[in-house]
């Protein structure tokens, strides 16, 4: 059986978590390609041009990439916007652009992912999102409902997929590294959230399909008191993955 060569494309990858994220990828012997909207540079890594929200722009990065390093195998869907605007000063166009790059663009690259991970039988997309949706902070309409579809869309994804081609594994990823007027009042270096990325980039066993990491962790939804007595009377109880 030939031997899996690791392809991964990371978008917003010119700075932050993304740029830490690629960096770190490299180091694992792993071939990278970043997208992002200006040009960039980072040692190691295939720097790409496109907005990810306009399909075209994405086919063409994509194809490029094919030609270049191969069919991507991990995808890192990290582009996002965050516009800090009050809803009474939201339009209707400002409030679907925030959309179509947070949640339109993860859509778009993994159109492009997809079709190659089919054929092979294996792929790994980590969508990078946050709990916005959860508790909206203010002057965050655009943002929250937009990641907050993001993670509806991986759930969609393992329920299109996850039957059927078992070896392509997609999760939803907080890396915890958002400035303290997102919501985390100590937010984490990004250098250190990018290893626990890259281990997760390089986990493929199916039962993680569909599951939530918080930084270094699984997260788990809280359960109630009766949720959590009957679990351990039926023994459902499982131990939470570390990274």
């Amino acid at each position: 059986m030939q031997e899996l060569v690791e392809i991964a494309v990371i978008t917003e990858a010119s700075w932050g978590i993304g740029k830490e994220l690629a960096l770190a990828l490299v180091r694992r012997g792993i071939a990278v390609a970043g997208i992002a909207r200006a040009p960039f540079q980072i040692e190691g890594v295939l720097p790409i041009i496109a907005d990810v929200r306009q399909p075209e722009e994405v086919a063409r990065a994509f194809g490029e990439i094919r030609e270049r390093l191969g069919a991507p195998t991990i995808l890192v869907n990290n582009a996002e916007t965050y516009p800090d605007r009050d809803i009474l000063d939201e339009t209707p166009a400002t409030f679907m652009d925030t959309v179509h790059l947070n949640l339109g663009g993860a859509f778009n690259c993994c159109h492009e992912v997809l079709p190659a991970m089919v054929a092979n039988g294996t792929g790994r997309i980590i969508n990078v999102v946050t709990f916005a949706d959860v508790s909206p902070a203010p002057l965050a309409a655009g943002y929250s409902v937009s990641k907050g579809a993001l993670r509806i869309l991986t759930r969609a994804l393992v329920a299109d997929l996850g039957d059927r081609f078992p070896g392509i594994v997609v999760t939803d990823w907080v890396p915890g590294t958002h400035q303290p007027r997102k919501g985390i009042p100590d937010g984490v270096d990004p250098a250190l959230a990018a290893e626990w990325g890259a281990t997760l980039a390089l986990m493929r066993q199916p039962e993680i399909n569909g599951r939530v990491f918080l930084r270094d962790r699984e997260h788990q939804p809280p359960r109630s008191l009766k949720g959590r007595v009957k679990d351990r009377v039926l023994g459902r109880g499982r131990v939470r993955i570390r990274l």
